[in-house]
């Protein structure tokens, strides 16, 4: 097989599980892995190695459960657990997505109002979010879907940055492989928002739901068979490993950078890339704020789709992306208002820093429960067939299950106590 063969039949087994690990790396999630590396400098690195196979093992199953079900998670969820448990999901989901929206297109307007400074974030923010909604709404599936996969290509550049400045590779690896904990609030509050930021219940819903979109959009409406399971799976693992290296790169360049520099402080994303331009240079400033409303535009897609697939599902309701304004008003409509209360959000005194960490709460709750039930219906022959989980994904799963519960208890105690 040729090298350009190669790399085709690479890239066209990359899909869902790329833009899906793609868009955790939004500017929300920028915010968190900046705010950890300036606070704590390179402390927090290891967290990239040890989520990764937690993130894969979730994200697989998911994927699974859409394959095998032909349902996305909300579908599968309804057909084979309590109505109860489903409305929970739901009503916790969507008000964290939608925080999550609006800490995303404000970290944006905030980033371009940086670049062009003539012009208010606001008037950034409202554009951006018409673009979103124009774009969702009159373009088909199969096209959103190849420009999230490509944008994803744009996350690169944060792994240009560090290597603007001088590194001490010895204590980077030290920091990578050697656990650092410190037993205080700060410190578990920034552990937790990590978590939150990576093992999120809504990546868990476009996960499922978009390997039954990519199914229908290349018209392979064929038996689940091993090699389609295979294939899914190298797609998940490349996509998770993809995002958790963005992140791996984040926390070192604000880790190196701003930690030595005395800046141990970073609210949003804006306040990140300012930081770097006195310090790392004008290249590094540029391709930071570039960057994050890149990934803007690549997760807030996915979440607002998430939210959408999740309401659809739970009220029957037909349509999604693959279909037309026209076939699927509910479905554009839930899309619509997710994006524009975002937007709104913003006005209510609500910063993008504080919608990160009331998201991290609302994730860090639902996260246990959601992962419980993905544990159960992917262990379960009556759902699953022949396949069901092996040993590493229940291992890896577990473990998840287990640093997500433990998480909860620690967002709830520190919110209590706070």
């Amino acid at each position: 097989m040729s090298n350009k063969t190669s790399v085709k039949r690479f890239w066209s087994i990359l899909g869902p599980g790329l833009v899906t690990g793609s868009s955790d790396d939004d500017p929300s999630g920028i915010a968190t892995y900046s705010q950890a590396g300036a606070g704590f400098g390179l402390a927090t690195l290891w967290t990239a190695l040890v989520t990764f196979p937690l993130m894969a093992a979730v994200q697989e199953m998911c994927a699974r459960i859409g394959l095998v079900t032909s349902h996305g998670l909300t579908g599968a969820i309804k057909r084979h657990y309590s109505k109860p448990a489903l409305y929970v999901m739901v009503i916790f989901s969507a008000p964290a997505i939608i925080l999550n929206i609006g800490a995303d297109i404000a970290g944006m307007g905030a980033v371009s109002h940086l670049l062009l400074p003539a012009i208010p974030s606001i008037y950034f923010c409202i554009l951006f979010t018409a673009i979103l909604l124009i774009s969702l709404i009159y373009l088909p599936y199969h096209k959103i879907a190849r420009i999230l996969k490509y944008m994803c290509i744009g996350l690169l550049v944060y792994l240009i940055v560090p290597f603007l400045s001088e590194q001490h590779w010895t204590e980077i690896l030290k920091a990578t492989f050697i656990p650092t904990i410190h037993f205080n609030r700060e410190f578990v509050t920034i552990l937790v928002a990590i978590l939150g930021t990576t093992i999120s219940p809504y990546l868990f819903f476009w996960q499922a739901t978009m390997e039954v979109e990519e199914r229908k959009s290349t018209k392979r409406h064929l038996v689940v068979n091993k090699k389609i399971i295979h294939d899914m799976g190298l797609d998940v693992d490349y996509g998770m490993l993809f995002s958790n290296t963005i992140m791996f790169f984040i926390i070192l360049t604000t880790g190196t950078v701003l930690f030595n520099g005395g800046i141990h402080r970073i609210d949003t994303v804006d306040q990140a890339a300012k930081a770097l331009e006195p310090i790392a240079g004008k290249a590094a400033y540029l391709l930071f704020a570039t960057g994050i409303i890149g990934t803007g535009f690549l997760a807030i897609p996915v979440l607002s789709g998430s939210l959408s697939y999740i309401i659809s599902e739970t009220f029957e309701w037909k349509g999604g992306l693959d279909s037309t304004f026209h076939e699927a008003k509910p479905f554009y409509l839930v899309l619509s208002v997710s994006l524009i209360v975002g937007l709104l959000i913003n006005y209510i005194g609500i910063t993008p820093f504080q919608a990160l960490i009331y998201t991290a709460v609302l994730y860090g709750l639902t996260a246990p429960v959601l992962i419980a039930i993905v544990l159960h219906m992917s262990n379960n022959k009556k759902v699953m067939g022949k396949y069901t989980n092996g040993k590493w994904s229940n291992i890896l799963g577990g473990l998840a299950l287990a640093l997500m519960t433990a998480s909860a208890v620690a967002l709830l105690y520190l919110q209590i106590n706070n």
